[in-house]
């Protein structure tokens, strides 16, 4: 991938996701100006591959409930073959 001409609106939930989970303090700065917390928020509701920590941390700052986002809830498990309840 090319990243000099990487459109930041059109790649807009790849770049948030990897920047709000690997990016510095300059990496946070460029998200507050390129993207909205309301964009930022569409994405913590939408996505079960962001770290705990970031989700965290995103949720607090923007006032989301927990239980809202689908990343900070515990996993599916199936249940073995063989045992019902």
């Amino acid at each position: 991938m090319d990243f000099d001409t990487l459109d930041f609106k059109k790649s807009k939930v790849f770049i948030l996701k990897r920047m709000l989970d690997r990016g510095d303090i300059k990496a946070l700065h460029w998200i507050r100006q390129n993207y909205t917390n309301q964009e930022i928020k569409k994405l913590l509701l939408s996505s079960r591959d962001l770290s705990p920590k970031t989700a965290n941390f995103w949720a607090d700052y923007l006032k989301i409930n927990h239980k809202k986002v689908p990343c900070l809830q515990k996993p599916y498990t199936r249940i073995p073959f063989g045992l019902s309840s």
